[in-house]
């Protein structure tokens, strides 16, 4: 068995074993925001963590990004624990970049000037011009960042991340409020940067969002780990029956089946021929997702 965090780990990027962390709250009683999880996320896969509103994903985040402290439990980024990281330890800050769900900044500054500015929080920064057209901002370059688009807005805060070139980029809801053409090119560039060679964490409420990038999956709920999957296989999705509707007589019938090429034979043979307004599906990850939570309830 290898060491935790050890040399034996060079694939690893995080790893958590058992960790806790309560709010205290002297008015309603504490709050278990973290209840003993334990995950591994591993270098250049893109790690999704979905839960409800309080179910601890950003408490976990936070902990990972060295701006909460833990209860207990153990945590490797990239092999440093961050909470025995002092405020002047800039070698392991320059590894990671965090882009939150929403920014303050200087609205009257340019895209370029803002990007500028901020590499010289770095030690070894990106070219700020190449990051910019990475990222797809070169023709607003010199636009004012008030008059950015939310998309292009999003844009602007995965470059100020990525500025420094870091090894693991947090993303915290990183496209709220996108239509869906903005969302599909921010999805592009995710994969571009996980091409790239960099390690994500995503935390998004949108179950189409972590199945279009997400290698694996973590569904958290009341501070504990439910499950850890692909979303191919999270809550045995891969196992479960398709789903074949018809209409027959002007009524739509439903057959619930393991083998729905041999059912779809079967009627095609009785119908002989088309089968009317046929529709063959499986449970989608919103539907395994939603049922994994309402069934944890439930306990």
């Amino acid at each position: 068995m290898r060491a935790f965090g050890g040399s034996g780990s060079s694939e690893v990027a995080i790893e958590i074993i058992g960790l806790t962390k309560t709010y205290k709250d002297k008015k309603n009683g504490d709050k278990v925001a973290v209840a003993g999880i334990d995950l591994t996320v591993y270098r250049n896969e893109i790690f999704a963590i979905l839960g409800p509103n309080g179910a601890g994903k950003t408490t976990t985040v936070e902990i990972l990004e060295g701006y909460r402290d833990r209860d207990s439990g153990q945590v490797s980024v990239l092999g440093v624990d961050p909470s025995q990281l002092s405020a002047q330890d800039r070698s392991w800050r320059n590894r990671i970049g965090i882009v939150l769900q929403s920014t303050e900044d200087a609205a009257d500054l340019t895209v370029a000037e803002t990007v500028n500015h901020f590499s010289h929080y770095y030690s070894n920064p990106k070219n700020p011009g190449e990051v910019i057209d990475e990222v797809g901002l070169t023709e607003k370059a010199n636009s004012r960042i008030r008059t950015l688009s939310g998309g292009q807005r999003r844009r602007l805060d995965v470059a100020l991340g990525i500025i420094g070139g870091p090894e693991i980029l947090f993303l915290d809801e990183p496209t709220t409020g996108f239509d869906p053409e903005a969302r599909r090119s921010f999805w592009e560039l995710i994969r571009k940067l996980q091409s790239e060679g960099t390690t994500i964490v995503l935390t998004t409420h949108y179950l189409d969002e972590a199945e279009a990038l997400a290698d694996r999956v973590a569904v958290i709920n009341e501070g504990k780990i439910v499950e850890i999957s692909t979303p191919e296989n999270l809550g045995g999705r891969n196992e479960a029956k398709a789903r074949v509707t018809f209409l027959r007589n002007g009524l739509r019938e439903e057959i619930l089946t393991d083998n729905p090429t041999k059912t779809i034979s079967e009627l095609s043979v009785d119908f002989n021929g088309d089968i009317p307004e046929l529709i063959v599906s499986r449970p989608t990850l919103e539907d395994i997702y939603l049922s994994m939570i309402k069934s944890q309830e439930n306990k």
